[in-house]
């Protein structure tokens, strides 16, 4: 099996307007989802992501503050293992980030490096 990350973008902007009851319900899909990968044996790791951080760039190795919350950001991670993309791509599209009009998971190939 191959190990796939997919990156959750979208959704928190209508988060706001939600109640907490339907933060709650929609936080356990995200449980339910996760524990399922788990009980599979196919999840590896998941954390959401804070808006604050730090962006290194160009060879001036410039540094620059968060928080990077552009549209499209990044919310949230997970790394799991699938036979292929078709399989990858199934486990997304059950993710609770999709109920969501802009809720979008990014499917990724984690690649081998060989180090010296």
């Amino acid at each position: 099996m191959k190990e796939y990350l997919f990156l959750f973008r979208g959704g928190d902007q209508l988060q706001s307007d939600w109640s907490p009851e339907q933060m709650q319900a929609h936080m356990k899909r995200w449980m339910e989802w996760m524990g399922a990968l788990q009980e599979r044996g196919v999840l590896l790791a998941a954390q959401p992501l804070g808006n604050s951080g730090r962006q290194i760039s160009g060879n001036s190795t410039m540094i620059t503050e968060g928080p990077f919350i552009e549209k499209g950001a990044v919310g949230g991670y997970l790394v799991c293992k699938a036979s292929d993309y078709e399989d990858a791509a199934c486990i997304a599209k059950n993710c609770p980030i999709l109920e969501f009009v802009n809720g979008k998971v990014e499917v990724r190939e984690v690649l081998e490096m060989k180090m010296p």
